[in-house]
């Protein structure tokens, strides 16, 4: 008994021993009454008060030579904003706080700080974190926790790098929510994202009224969600959203900073109802006082709440400033006396106020949730981290700062920044596929012709559409030169059983009106009509309507073109003025030169012959006369005249391309109510109709080039078309194919827009589209490379003329002359030879009657190697060649000169070949030669006349 007495009595003396130093340790320290207003029924509430007892524990035990203390006094708002600033009313009327930490909602705060700026108290809060407050508006407030609009650029930035161009937004009907929306709704205008619906959801509605609005969200097909609320209504939304069946495959959603923060403490249904969802909070950088933090009071409370971490600084804030500030007492200057504890009245104003806050504007600090410094009144941005719910924890799939997104840290801790095009990690989408959601749904049309441009197959084994052509390259192409990514599947416009189209271009355009497609891609040409229920990009092709007709047939494939260079007239004249020199010239020669003698036939034959010799200085009739030279000399001349321009004339028919478009005028084809041709299903059609004014009668529609080739060839009255009007790139593309030389592109071109890519009205890619396309365009070496994938290697009208005139003249062009030739030729052989067997024939009668066909053929043709008796010849002494003047010809019998003649046609070939002057020297020595051998000539020769 007496060691129990003495017991108690050793513990009665150690707790007055620790009351003796308690009362030591606190003397000579000036306590600073700081109030703290908390929902102490919320999670953030209870979060916070134990925060903040743990942080003013944890700051004096490591600064115990402080001069100052502060001593919280806590009140409990019970989440109501009459209640929250009666207890702020009786903290500073009653307890004379000098600062106060709270009200813990946007909405409580607003009075209360007003009360703060009245008694020029500081009011600090770590969870008001709306944007619709702002040290701006009052001097007395500071927001140790950062604003909701700092967010807004994050968001921003997640939005743009996965292309979405449209997001629904939802927020709570409160204070919070409605105030962060314009900074929202401006943010995603800037960056081209349309929000086409604002889901405004009061905290009074209950379950069935939120259900009853998701439903009409989810009749909108929208498939990505932004969502701005707390905590407790946020966790019910995405249990009602799980079950409308709105969290599956093929949607986004992404929660802001109110919801991010508080993710740990929801109940774990509902983390598994958020399962894909991507949210944004600000980045704490690892520390080691944090570490120790968290171990020591994770048993306590969740540290990884960033309010409670935020309440935490704002306590070491307020107590560092306290003691910078050199606060010796604490005292109100009252204005007037009042016993009720909630008079307006009766509020005073801080003495040291003024001071506290300017000390806490100046305070900085490394805090648990990274550095506290404060920028015009609120805790300034420095990161923030984008995480990916999976399962039921949150994993980090990026950071942001000023400098942009980024998918990692470097070895500092800091956040390094890459020029990848993939900024972020790949995240888990709702229903938990990584295909990104929100794919834009692009309508092809499908053709049957001129497939260069837009061309659909079919995969053989997945059975999968595979877009090729020209369109389809600029339009990836594009793509890659977009600063985001854009998730797409090209969606053929055809009849499933058929796999034809299943309509014109403008029933294609009309898809986009009937949101069944998001964009059309293809040869789409930009029209004025077409723009009142689309929108098009900027052109990526070149533009106008013009015509194509057939060229008239090249001449020089006319086998009498040699008959070109002169006219019918200009032919007869010169033909008769042949022969009338020639006629001329014999009349002149004929009695003194022996060339121009013999019989009327070999006379006229001579006159032909030399008149026509002339033309290539061929003739070798020398002329006795000097009229006759005369007379030569000027027919020389008209003959050098005439023969020079011919030649001139047919080497450039035969050499110079010469087009000769069947039509050059639209008038004319309507004059004589010609076919016209254009493409099936193109805008074409209603062009010709209403700009051109064509009957719909005389209008043919095509699909492919071979039809078109078609068409012009046969022309108008066989069945065919007179021109086809098109725009240029298909033009192009069918001269390319078909010869220019065959077809030509004439007449005026109509001016349109050229190709563009297609969207709905007022659709926020447009913008982005359309400068990619310029970054295309503007890139030649880009789109040669595409042009050549497309279209091979393009050949152009010049090319063509090139290849066609480098053959030099052609064969066809002559092959009139060289029929003429050849008939006359094969004519006159053909005569020689019937007349040579007729008279040569029969001499084979002579001979053995046994004797075979053959051999007597053969006998017929040894004849052919002799001389013929029966050819004329000049009487010897006429001959300038060879003059007899040998002993042999003296005297000489009848029949030894006829033998002589028959056997010297040696000699007689070569009469006339050397007519020179020196064969007529001695006139004399040729009349005695005629005269000596006057008695000698053969009975049967012909005399000269």
């Amino acid at each position: 008994m007496r060691m129990a007495k003495q017991k108690g009595f050793f513990c009665f003396l150690c707790f007055l021993m620790a009351i003796l130093w308690s009362e030591q340790v606190a003397m000579g320290k000036v306590i600073i009454r700081v109030g703290v207003v908390l929902d102490m029924n919320s999670a953030v509430g209870k979060t916070a008060e134990s925060c903040i007892s743990a942080a003013e524990t944890d700051f004096y035990a490591k600064n115990a030579d402080f001069r100052t203390r502060i001593s919280l006094v806590t009140r409990d708002s019970k989440g109501d904003v009459v209640t929250a600033a009666s207890a702020a009313l009786d903290l500073m009327k009653n307890e004379e706080v000098e600062a106060i930490i709270g009200p813990q909602r946007s909405s409580e705060a607003k009075f209360v700080i007003e009360l703060g700026a009245k008694t020029q108290v500081p009011i600090l809060s770590f969870s008001a974190t709306s944007p619709a407050l702002t040290p701006v508006q009052s001097n007395y407030f500071i927001r140790t926790a950062q604003s909701d609009s700092s967010q807004v650029k994050v968001i921003a930035s997640i939005v743009e790098t996965y292309g979405w161009r449209e997001i629904v937004l939802i927020y709570e009907g409160t204070e919070y929510g409605i105030a962060l929306v314009p900074y929202l709704l401006k943010a995603f205008h800037e960056i081209g994202t349309r929000v086409p619906y604002e889901s405004c959801i009061p905290s009074s509605f209950d379950d069935t009224e939120i259900m009853s609005e998701l439903h009409k969200i989810k009749k909108m097909q929208e498939s990505v969600f932004l969502v701005h609320m707390t905590a407790s209504m946020g966790s019910r939304l995405f249990l009602l959203a799980e079950s409308a069946g709105m969290m599956s495959e093929g949607s986004a959603w992404l929660v802001t900073t109110g919801l991010s923060t508080l993710l740990d403490p929801v109940d774990a249904k509902v983390m598994d109802s958020m399962e894909g969802v991507l949210g944004v909070k600000p980045y704490v950088p690892k520390s080691i006082e944090l570490e120790g933090f968290k171990s020591r009071w994770k048993k306590n409370f969740n540290s990884e709440n960033l309010f409670g971490l935020w309440a935490y600084d704002t306590v070491w804030a307020i107590a560092m400033a306290v003691e910078k500030a050199g606060i010796v007492r604490s005292r109100f200057f009252k204005q007037s006396a009042s016993n009720r504890p909630v008079d307006l009245a009766a509020l005073g104003i801080s003495e040291m106020g003024p001071r506290l806050l300017k000390s806490i504007l100046n305070t900085t600090f490394d805090g648990l949730s990274g550095k506290f410094q404060l920028v015009k009144g609120e805790m300034a941005p420095f990161a923030f981290e984008i995480f990916n719910v999976v399962g039921r924890s949150e994993r980090v799939i990026g950071y942001w700062t000023q400098k942009g997104l980024s998918q990692s840290l470097d070895s500092s801790g800091k956040i390094s920044h890459s020029n990848s095009k993939t900024k972020l990690k790949q995240p888990i989408w709702p229903g938990g596929t990584i295909q990104q959601p929100k794919k834009l749904r692009i309508g092809v049309p499908v053709r049957s012709g001129f497939s260069e441009f837009i061309e659909v197959k079919w995969h053989q084994q997945s059975n999968e559409p595979i877009v090729s052509g020209f369109s389809a390259e600029v339009f990836l192409a594009v793509l890659d030169t977009l600063p985001f990514p854009l998730p797409y599947e090209f969606i053929p416009f055809m009849n499933k059983s058929s796999r034809k189209s299943a309509g014109t271009y403008d029933d294609l355009l009309q898809q986009i009106k009937l949101q069944k497609f998001d964009a059309v891609v293809g040869d789409t040409t930009i029209v004025a009509y077409r723009s009142s229920y689309v929108d098009f990009t900027l052109p990526y092709s070149e533009s106008g309507i013009t015509m194509v007709v057939l060229m008239k047939r090249d001449e020089r494939d006319n086998m009498w073109i040699f008959l070109k260079p002169l006219s019918p007239k200009l032919w007869f004249v010169t033909g008769l003025a042949f022969f009338v020199t020639g006629l001329v010239v014999w009349v002149l020669e004929h009695r003194i030169n022996t060339e121009f003698r013999g019989t009327p036939e070999q006379q006229l034959g001579t006159v032909i012959w030399f008149s026509f010799s002339t033309l290539v200085f061929a003739h070798r009739e020398r002329p006795e006369n000097n009229l006759t030279r005369f007379v030569l000399i000027i027919w020389i001349f008209v003959v050098l005249i005439i023969s020079q321009s011919y030649t001139a004339s047919l080497a450039s028919m035969l050499t110079v391309q010469r087009m000769h478009p069947a039509f050059v005028d639209v008038k004319e084809i309507k004059r004589n109510n010609y076919f016209v041709g254009h493409q099936k299903d193109s805008f074409v059609k209603d062009f010709l109709k209403k700009e051109l004014h064509f009957n719909d009668t005389m209008l043919r529609e095509y699909s492919t080039p071979e039809e078109y080739h078609d068409a012009l060839s046969r022309g108008s009255h066989n069945g065919g078309v007179a021109a086809i009007f098109d725009e240029i790139p298909y033009v192009r593309r069918f001269l390319d194919k078909y010869r220019c030389s065959k077809f030509q592109m004439v007449g005026p071109t109509y001016q349109t827009d050229g190709f563009g890519f297609a969207f709905p009205l007022d659709s926020p890619l447009v913008s982005h589209i359309s400068r990619a396309i310029l970054n295309v365009t503007e890139d030649h070496d880009k789109m040669e490379a595409i042009k050549r994938k497309s279209f091979g290697r393009e050949i152009t009208c010049e090319d063509q003329e090139a290849e066609t005139s480098s053959g030099g003249l052609r064969l066809s062009s002559f092959a009139g002359l060289f029929l003429i030739s050849g008939v006359a030729s094969v004519s006159s052989l053909l005569i020689y030879i019937i007349k040579f067997l007729c008279s040569n024939y029969p001499a084979s009668n002579t001979m053995h009657e046994e004797q075979s066909v053959w051999l007597r053929i053969l006998e017929v043709a040894k004849r052919f190697d002799q001389k013929d008796p029966s050819i004329h010849h000049l009487r010897r002494t006429e001959s300038r060649v060879h003059p007899v003047t040998g002993p042999e010809s003296i005297g000489a019998s009848p029949e030894t000169g006829n033998v002589h003649e028959m056997t010297s046609n040696e000699g007689a070939e070569d009469v006339g070949e050397n007519q020179n002057h020196n064969n007529l020297i001695s006139g004399n020595s040729g009349t005695n030669f005629i005269a000596s051998n006057a008695g000698t000539v053969a009975p049967n020769t012909p005399e000269r006349n």
